[in-house]
Parts: C-alpha cells; sequence; structure tokens
C-alpha cells in the first residue's frame, strides 16, 4: 500500500476549482514530528512547493497560490485536502502529496527539508 496517494486532479478552465485528496497510510505523518505538503511540478521544471501543514505551526503557501488555495487535513479520515480556487493556467502541474519528519512549514515551502515520503502525484490542467 502506498504511503501517499493523492486523487482528485483532472481538466478545468480557468477560474474553476479542484480539490485534491491524498490519503495518508500511516498516522504518525499527522503528528507533531512531521509537516504534510503539496508540492507541484511541470515537465522541464522543478519541483515547487505550494502549501504546507503541520501541528506546530499551522499552514503555509507559496505567493503564487496565497488566496486561491487551501491546504486542510481530517485525521478521521486519514486524508490531507487542497482546495484550489480560482484556478489559472500557470496552475497546470502534477501535484504531488509529501511529508517530511523534523522540518518547518516555511523550511518546506522553499524545498529545503529532506522528503521523507512522496505520492506518485496527480494530474491538474488548466485551459484558458
Amino acid at each position: 500500500q502506498a504511503q501517499l496517494e493523492e486523487s482528485g486532479g483532472g481538466s478545468v478552465q480557468a477560474g474553476g476549482s479542484l480539490r485534491l485528496s491524498c490519503v495518508v497510510s500511516r498516522s504518525e505523518f499527522f503528528d507533531s514530528t512531521y509537516v504534510l505538503g503539496w508540492f507541484r511540478q511541470g515537465t522541464g521544471s522543478e519541483r515547487e512547493g505550494v502549501a504546507t501543514i503541520d501541528v506546530i505551526e499551522g499552514t503555509a503557501y507559496a505567493d503564487s497560490v496565497k488566496g486561491r488555495f487551501t491546504i486542510s487535513k481530517d485525521i478521521a479520515k486519514n486524508t490531507l485536502f487542497l482546495q484550489m480556487n480560482d484556478l489559472k493556467p500557470e496552475d497546470t502541474d502534477v501535484y504531488y502529496c509529501a511529508a517530511a519528519r523534523l522540518c518547518g512549514i516555511r523550511t518546506m515551502i522553499g524545498n529545503y527539508c529532506d522528503i521523507d515520503v512522496w505520492g506518485k502525484g496527480t494530474l491538474v490542467t488548466v485551459s484558458s
């Protein structure tokens, strides 16, 4: 069983919304030693931190998605979410769920954490 498994990607027109889900198979990823987050990566580009969440610091977002994306979690359902509103063509990417131990939410956004587990990704396509 995959430790992190994303779903919810798809095709949408600019201005539309999607909600990504990531089923977390290890409950310890929700405790205070881990940060959970969403990254995205397009072909030929570096992986970019999008949104992160942990027990201690709360949430953090990349400047490019602030006010449009919301990260949340449902521990009872072992699921991490990314609500994406007002989508733009430049949001088109493969989105990955990730877990990092003993790292900060802003450090993870900056792509400076050692990631312990990656999901396989889900594709989001936004057309103009």
